[in-house]
């Protein structure tokens, strides 16, 4: 009869739990929520007139006794201690609504006769939220309301107001039982005193901060938020503060986690604690407070309350690293500490990436296949490729180490006791330990599962996983474990980056090495999944195409990538900055000022620096990362990264189309050597006017170019799109989607990439502009004398698809290309298969080295000038550019312009004789010169003073060696620099004269009018 009237009862919107548990005569029991917080509660001066009403609503609709409803009315307004806030929210009605679905949840709970009542319901409005449910000691509610709330309300879009959130749980109790109290969130949209503070305002609580905070808030917490605030902002990694020996506060930058309020709370309970109260407070200048009063749970908390503070302290940050952990569960079952499943989660990213994909068959038929022959290539290319993806899916991996969280904590173990400074686990071996896992696995899937954590923590010189302050997790990897057959080239050093948001890696092959950082956004869940398989290959193979193209300069090949996850595509910015930071934590670490570092167990034992430059989508971030390595007291920050603001000594790539003059000389040089009118050649082009290599591209040439693709679509125009319109969006740097549609032919169109169902002037249907755009490369419209991609995915022609690039007469549709971008657009593969059919293929390991010479240079001024000198002579002021600035970039555009013309004659020469495929002759090159490179800084060469002068003058910049004296210069840049410099000058200027094959007589050829050049300086 209850059900039966509950059932038909009125106020049914609401949410009400079925597993309500209660007593009717254990209500009888007060539950408060206590309000002596250091935020004075708000008053609502109708409330009393509310409470009548809400007792005249249920008194005509609800089936609560007419002799109940006084007493639930008054407890539900004074008992349970909820905030006037709410009462002012929510409508008389909406309250009624609430005190009746908690008197069904008595009922039902006196129904089912159990001893825990269950009561949960929410109320949602567009700027605010109402949750109240039952709070279970020491675990995380079932219907994760926390999880909730911060997808919803704490980790809002940037364009969105933030809300704040306060949160009270009652000290009486719902039953009889000890462990029954009310958990209450109260949600409500934010409103600032400034919305939009200036650099000076964000600094002011009192500008920054919500309306609603600033009244009620004492004079002690508005302090504490204050200094907080500042330090948030100063600093990358989290703030946290312990403050009357229980109230743990800790501040960190919007948006640069997710899930944080959530994730922590799972730490309170694995540690035993509950939290009375707790806050997040939110602040126009992106500053998030959260602030947590805590307190042990009679048995449930092994240590002191200090201890379990302490320790949620140290383990703060990891959650901010990594809140979404795969292996979060664990902790909310206690089976897990946060360290274990953040090192779980860790080891399955890496087991992802790095674990043994190809067997012993597959290097057996790679030994037996003829690599000459196209087809067995292509054969074992797909092969390959099928391997990689399907022997270990991420989600086969994870369903494996989810089975067996044992081993997951005995690796943890091995891990900390090599790592954690402070470990007091016991060591365990390798053997054991592989003996133990070998003994619980089933298979031989599953064991090679776990050997890759065994090979995972032993691979690692350095990490800053047990330092308290970080925003990212950062690992410096020994590359041994590498697989030589997917790796062939050794690889000198390896960082793997993992945050909340993004993985990334880092890889060098020389110790001295530069090259860019790349963000790699996924338009769709596909898009990422082929991004996350391809993330370490491609980082790879661009590092190893960045080896070669660094044949001119001192330093080898690097290249970072980093992978944004689906659900952060718009915090590419957040990302890089992270990505940054916690690998300067590995690199800083003879910073006697950061105590942190002492944290870290050095393995490596060796000084360390890398060089960053720009790349795809961190062009404007370079500036960033060099005054942050300034802040943290790197004394490289000058050299750190590359192509940054004029105002700080860079030398930005697009601004003087540094990259783009390399490759328009091998476009030339055709040219030249073809007899070519330039303004009769025909040109697609990959990368519109919107990024560095198009806009450059458009605005350095003079051909006819009738198709451009970029982001937005594809322009096209058999008669050659206008070349004013083009010009306009280059120097306006927009994408083709502002192109005037008025300018094209009656052939031409403009198809965008939202586009759908669309005919072009032919007849053509098109069902996709998406697709239509990633495609058209291979379309048949898409064909011209000269292809230029300027950027592009990796692999985009490869042996699969390379036979579009023919007509159905079997000629194919371009003469020549010059790959413009370093994204490896095509395979050696499909090189190789068009050189054969006649098409001049230059690879972006020989056209693409502009941006890197340039780099390099900008990284030698950096070395060469003191910073009194480098302020005045690198630095450009609004008001005007130094004298030597201006000539120090016409000095670097010309011997971008020398290098790029002496490898293109180079190259042509040796195709002209040998016949060999100038794709394979350009590594030919790289190699011998990198190989003679090395050589020569080991001889004695090097150790002949007057020599090493000689040949200094000549290879170092006449304008840096007239300003500073070459002396003075010698002294100044460090000698394994210089070293590099002596040896790929003359390494590289022999291999072009003489080229990949020279007489055992060439070099002492060579080095004749040097030592001609050092006995008439010693005669002197």
């Amino acid at each position: 009869m209850v059900l039966n009237h509950l059932a038909s009862a009125p106020f049914k919107r609401s949410y009400v739990s079925l597993n309500y548990s209660y007593k009717p005569s254990k209500f009888l029991y007060p539950t408060k929520l206590f309000l002596n917080r250091t935020i004075a509660s708000a008053v609502f001066p109708g409330k009393a007139e509310q409470m009548k009403l809400v007792t005249s609503f249920i008194k005509e609709k609800s089936f609560i006794p007419q002799d109940l409803i006084d007493q639930e009315v008054n407890s539900f307004y004074n008992n349970l201690g909820i905030d006037d806030m709410y009462f002012e929210e929510e409508a008389a009605e909406q309250v009624a609504e609430h005190i009746t679905n908690l008197y069904a949840s008595k009922v039902q709970a006196y129904i089912r006769n159990e001893s825990m009542p269950e009561i949960g319901f929410k109320r949602e409005k567009d700027n605010s939220a109402v949750f109240i449910h039952t709070s279970y000691p020491g675990l995380s509610h079932p219907k994760n309301y926390e999880k909730l709330i911060d997808s919803k309300y704490l980790d809002v879009p940037s364009d969105e107001t933030p809300f704040r959130l306060e949160s009270y749980l009652s000290t009486g109790r719902v039953a009889n039982s000890k462990e029954t109290a009310l958990r209450c969130f109260l949600v409500r949209r934010c409103e600032f005193v400034n919305s939009n503070p200036n650099e000076s305002e964000a600094l002011d609580i009192n500008v920054v901060g919500d309306k609603n905070f600033l009244s009620r808030t004492s004079p002690k917490t508005h302090d504490l938020f204050q200094t907080v605030m500042k330090q948030v902002l100063k600093n990358n990694s989290p703030i946290i503060k312990i403050v009357d020996n229980n109230r743990l506060i800790i501040g960190f930058k919007r948006r640069s986690t997710r899930s944080f309020f959530s994730a922590i709370s799972d730490v309170f309970h694995y540690y035993g604690l509950s939290t009375s109260r707790k806050y997040v407070d939110q602040f126009s200048n992106g500053v998030t407070i959260c602030s947590f009063y805590l307190k042990k749970i009679e048995g449930h908390a092994t240590a002191s309350l200090s201890k379990n503070i302490q320790n949620i302290i140290e383990e703060a940050s990891l959650i901010y690293c990594m809140p979404n952990s795969t292996l979060q569960k664990f902790v909310k079952t206690k089976e897990m500490s946060v360290q274990e499943a953040v090192y779980g989660s860790v080891g399955w990213i890496f087991a992802q990436h790095f674990l043994k994909r190809l067997g012993s068959e597959f290097t057996g038929l790679s030994n037996i296949v003829d690599m000459n022959n196209i087809a067995h290539v292509e054969v074992l290319s797909s092969i390959k490729k099928r391997l990689r993806s399907d022997t270990f899916t991420r989600e086969y991996i994870l369903e494996v180490i989810q089975q067996y969280p044992e081993l997951i904590k005995l690796c943890h173990q091995h891990f900390s006791t090599i790592h954690n400074i402070h470990s007091s686990v016991p060591p365990i071996s390798d053997d054991k330990l592989m003996s133990i896992i070998t003994r619980t696995v089933q298979n031989q899937n599953e064991l090679k599962i776990f050997e890759s954590y065994v090979t995972f923590n032993n691979s690692i010189l350095k990490t800053n996983f047990y330092k308290s302050s970080k925003v990212a997790l950062s690992f410096r990897l020994k590359p041994s474990f590498l697989s030589e057959v997917e790796f062939p080239r050794p690889v000198f050093g390896l960082f793997l980056v993992i945050g909340a948001g993004f993985r990334g890696f880092h890889v060098r092959f020389r110790d001295i090495a530069r090259g860019g950082i790349r963000i790699v956004k996924s338009r769709n869940r596909e898009n990422y999944t082929i991004n996350l398989r391809s993330l370490l290959d491609e980082n790879y193979g661009l590092a190893a195409t960045q080896q070669k193209k660094n044949k001119d300069i001192p330093e080898g090949g690097s290249k970072g990538t980093i992978l944004l996850d689906l659900d952060h595509q718009d915090k590419p910015r957040v990302a890089f900055e992270k990505y940054v930071d916690s690998i300067l934590d590995l690199l800083l670490l003879e910073d006697s000022h950061n105590q942190e570092s002492h944290n870290i167990v050095d393995l490596y034992k060796q000084p360390e620096i890398l060089f960053f430059g720009p790349d795809e989508g961190t062009a404007d971030m370079m500036d960033w990362a060099s005054q942050h390595a300034r802040k943290r007291g790197a004394s490289f920050w000058s050299a750190f990264t590359t192509g940054k603001s004029q105002s700080i000594g860079g030398i930005p790539h697009d601004t003087f189309g540094m990259t783009t003059r390399s490759v328009h000389q091998y476009v030339l040089g055709i040219y030249r050597k073809l007899g070519l009118d330039e303004t009769q050649v025909t040109k697609m082009q990959i990368g519109g006017p919107d990024g560095d290599l198009g806009s450059n591209e458009i605005l350095i040439s003079k051909d006819k170019t009738i198709g451009i693709v970029d982001g937005s679509g594809v322009v096209y125009d058999p008669n050659g799109l206008d070349r004013e319109e083009l010009t306009r969006l280059a120097h306006a740097r927009k994408m083709i989607i502002h192109f005037d549609k008025s300018k094209l032919s009656a052939k031409g169109f403009l198809v965008l990439v939202d586009d759908v169902d669309v005919t072009l002037p032919d007849g053509t249907p098109v069902q996709s502009g998406l697709a239509f755009r990633n495609q058209f490369h291979l379309n048949p419209l898409s064909s011209a004398d000269l292809f230029v991609p300027c950027g592009g995915r990796p692999e985009s022609i490869d042996l699969s698809n390379v036979q579009k690039l023919f007509h159905p007469d079997h000629t194919p549709r371009f003469k020549y290309i010059v790959e413009g971008s370093a994204n490896l657009f095509l395979t050696q593969e499909a090189r190789l298969m068009l050189e054969k059919a006649g098409v001049v293929v230059f690879k972006d390991a020989s056209a693409n080295k502009g941006g890197v010479t340039s780099s390099s240079l900008e990284v030698l001024a950096a070395l060469s000038l003191n910073e009194q000198e480098f302020a005045e002579c690198m630095q450009v002021k609004p008001s005007a550019v130094p004298k030597f600035y201006k000539s120090y970039v016409e000095v670097v555009q010309h011997i971008i312009e020398r290098n790029a013309d002496l490898e293109f004659e180079a190259l042509w020469r040796e195709n002209q004789q040998t016949k060999k495929p100038i794709s394979i002759l350009s590594d030919d090159l790289s190699y011998a010169i990198v190989k003679l490179n090395e050589e020569l800084q080991h001889t004695s060469l090097w150790e002949n003073l007057s020599l090493r002068r000689v040949v200094l003058n000549e290879a170092l910049p006449k304008l840096l060696v007239e300003k500073v004296g070459l002396e003075e210069l010698l002294k100044r840049i460090p000698e394994p620099y210089t070293k590099a410099i002596f040896g790929a000058y003359l390494a590289s200027r022999f291999v072009y004269q003489y080229g990949t094959t020279p007489s055992q007589f060439a070099f002492f050829e060579y080095m004749a009018p040097y030592f001609e050049k050092v006995s008439h300086l010693e005669n002197k």
